[in-house]
This record gives C-alpha cells, structure tokens and sequence, in this order.
C-alpha cells in the first residue's frame, strides 16, 4: 500500500516502467487478500478448503486472478525493459505512460476472464470426475488449462527479455571499451531497473513453481483425498506461503534496488530532509 500510494502521489513517479511497478504492487496485495479470504474460510471451517465446497469458488477465482495479473504484469515488466534498453535512444521514447496503462488494462481483463471461468460453469461441484484434490471444487482440466500455458509464457518471454537485455548492455560496453571511454561508471538507470526487474521474476519462479508442481500432481494422481491427508495439504499451505512471501518481497526488491522510488519513499519519513536533498540536486 505504501508502494501504491507513494507511486501515484508523486508525479515524478509516473514513468512507465513504474507504472507496471505500481500495478504488480496492487497485483501483490489483491494475492495477499484474497489469500487472507481463504485462510479464514480454513480457520472458521476446514472441510471446505480440504474437501470442497461452493463457498471456495469465490476465493480460489479471486486468488486465480491475482496471480495470474502478477504473471501478465512480469511479462510486461520485462517486455518494456527491453524496449526501454534496446537497439537505440530513439526505441526508449516508444514506451510511454499510456502504453504502459494500456497494457495494464489487457492485463487485468486477461486475469478476470481466465480466473472468472469457474464462477460461470467450468468447476467441479456436481461431479466428481476430474476433480481437483488440492483446489476442489476446481476440476483438473481448468487448473491444468490456467497453469500451463501460462507457467510457459511466464519463463520464456522474461527469460528471452532479459537475456537480450545483458547482451545488448555488454554489446554497448565493449563498443565504449573499442572507443577508449570509461566503462566503471557505465551503470545507467536501465541496468538498475534491468536488474531489479530479474530479481523480481527470479523470485516468482521460486515462489510458484511449488504451486505448479502441485497442479502437475494434482493432474496425475488417482488417489482419494482422505489417503492424501494431511501431507498433501501442508504442501499446499507452504506454496499458498511462498505466494504470499513473493507479495512481500516484490516491494521490498525494488524498493531497495531502485534509487528513485526508495529516495520518495524516504521523504515520507523525512520530508525536510527531502526538501535539502532536493535543492542540492
């Protein structure tokens, strides 16, 4: 929330790529939500987390679209930093605000029709074919259509984005190098955001890939749930954990990475102090 509300307070924040920033920030906190829904719903009545119920479809639709608008919004991350760093100056003016709220709108209307289709017919509550038993009343075939397709594009767009991204830097170093400039000081702004943008995703691939381990199992196992209890469900609450602690330490990796965003963070506490800063600048 501190992260939101310092982004869109500040005017000098507005850039695009902190744009996306701030947006993964509220992707973050509609996860945490909507994984607190769910904690309570186990507190007040187990059985419907661990065998199902139509109370779940709420929860689990809302946590679907969370996640999945954290996924869309790392693609794009690492999409416009390759943009903003790619081939020439004139490429880093392409990226501007409003595309970057346009893809933020494509983001979220992407997450509320996939993370929606089990509210609308596409679960398991009348029939116990192809029934999730991790995620019941969700069937496999949805979980498996939501996870792997977007597990792929998840690793392979940022994973070629940022790949691109250290070549192209290390292209324009030996080029400065051939030229005989400095390269000790060859640390703009977009290798930082470059960085902190590959921190950010590495921590998503450890955060849910024990997620989508569980819907790989979930796929292929014919057992009975009550056989499967209670391993099983503790391996869900720790990726349910992992997920909630990938919400933590998306704002804290870039704001302590990205100099600009932690600066106006510090103003908050210091505003004086900010003032003198400023005018010294």
């Amino acid at each position: 929330c501190t992260v939101i509300f310092t982004i869109m307070a500040t005017k000098d924040l507005h850039k695009p790529i902190l744009v996306l920033f701030c947006n993964l920030a509220f992707s973050d906190l509609f996860t945490s939500s909507s994984g607190f829904w769910i904690s309570l719903l186990f507190i007040t009545n187990p059985d419907s987390t661990i065998f199902g119920s139509k109370d779940m479809l709420a929860p689990y639709a809302f946590y679907t679209i969370s996640i999945l608008s954290t996924i869309y919004n790392l693609v794009s991350i690492g999409i416009e930093r390759y943009l903003a760093v790619a081939e020439s100056i004139r490429t880093r003016f392409r990226v501007s605000r409003k595309h970057s709220l346009a893809a933020v709108l494509i983001n979220w209307v992407l997450a509320f029709l996939f993370g929606c289709l089990p509210l609308i017919g596409w679960n398991c509550l009348h029939r116990e074919s192809r029934l999730s038993v991790l995620y019941s009343p969700l069937c496999v075939d949805y979980l498996i259509f939501i996870t792997i397709p977007n597990c792929v594009v998840a690793f392979i767009v940022p994973l070629f984005t940022y790949l691109s991204i250290i070549i192209i830097l290390r292209k324009r170093k030996f080029k400065m190098k051939a030229c005989g400039q400095a390269t000790n000081t060859y640390k703009s702004a977009e290798i930082q955001v470059a960085r902190t943008s590959v921190f950010i995703w590495l921590l998503a691939l450890i955060s849910y890939v024990p997620f989508f381990a569980g819907v790989l199992f979930d796929a292929t196992n014919h057992q009975c749930p009550l056989e499967l209890y209670p391993s099983t469900y503790i391996f869900r609450n720790c990726t349910a954990m992992l997920a909630t602690i990938n919400c933590l330490g998306n704002p804290i990796i870039y704001t302590l990475k990205m100099k600009e965003l932690r600066a106006k963070l510090k103003a908050l506490k210091c505003p004086s102090g900010n003032r003198v800063h400023v005018c010294t600048v």
